[in-house]
């Protein structure tokens, strides 16, 4: 196959799927990583693709914000992995706030029901999961309803988060770097994330490896501002070596 035409598969799987990953691109055409890349950045050229960490994404969905339940079924094993390691981080009794999320939702459905929390959150998926729990206090934030993300944001809640202190947040993330911290597409969503942040003595970000360099149009965190992050081992040498130049402790799942 020329390469003119495998990068012409390329834009249009990007365009089909959402996103090109390279490893899978390379086993499928049944040529080397190293040729993917430099296909992506061909079509980087020509206006087609982003190039984003393992891979590209159309520039037409550059805006697109995926659902939730699109969302969770996208890597969904490592969210399993990361939510479970996040899991030994979680206090036996005390304060913890769940941001709105794929992987935090995860990591409320494990938490274990002899565990005496309260839980804040402003996300409706956690709020559900955790209501009718007997040794929880679960507080949900009041506000508009992002109905992409099922997470309440503008006023109501960031009035609330201004007097609140938390022992442990657990947030989620669109893309996070070591140059450009943890962002999000929304403004609305990305104001509630900081006030979250602002709010924990503890912060600990749960972002699989495929979010790494997907940096999205609003930040809410430097990653200096994060205390844990965990991940899982998709990531790189080169994305290692750049996260070990920020100060937060890295796990991978």
């Amino acid at each position: 196959m020329y390469g003119a035409e495998r990068q012409q598969l390329l834009a249009q799987r990007a365009r089909r799927d959402g996103r090109i990953d390279v490893t899978a691109a390379a086993t499928e055409f049944e040529v080397a990583p190293e040729t993917i890349r430099r296909d992506l950045a061909a079509l980087e050229r020509q206006g087609l693709v982003r190039r984003v960490y393992g891979g590209a994404i159309p520039v037409e969905r550059l805006d697109f914000e995926p659902g939730v339940s699109l969302r969770d079924q996208t890597n969904a094993a490592a969210k399993e992995r990361i939510a479970r390691a996040a899991l030994d981080l979680v206090p036996s009794r005390g304060t913890v706030l769940l941001d709105a999320g794929t992987t935090t939702s995860r990591l409320a459905g494990l938490l274990p029901a002899d565990r005496e929390l309260t839980v804040v959150t402003n996300s409706l998926t956690v709020a559900t999961q955790l209501a009718t729990r007997n040794n929880y206090n679960v507080h949900i934030l009041g506000g508009r309803i992002r109905g992409t993300t099922l997470a309440t944001v503008e006023s109501w809640a960031l009035d609330v988060l201004r007097g609140l202190t938390v022992d442990i947040g657990f947030f989620g993330t669109n893309g996070f770097s070591a140059v450009r911290g943890c962002t999000t597409p929304d403004p609305a969503e990305s104001a509630v994330k900081a006030a979250m942040v602002a709010a924990s003595r503890k912060r600990v970000l749960l972002a699989d490896h495929s979010k790494y360099g997907d940096d999205q149009f609003s930040r809410f965190a430097e990653l200096a501002e994060i205390d844990v992050l965990v991940t899982d081992d998709g990531l790189d040498e080169a994305a290692l070596d750049e996260l070990e130049q920020v100060e937060a402790e890295v796990v991978l799942a």
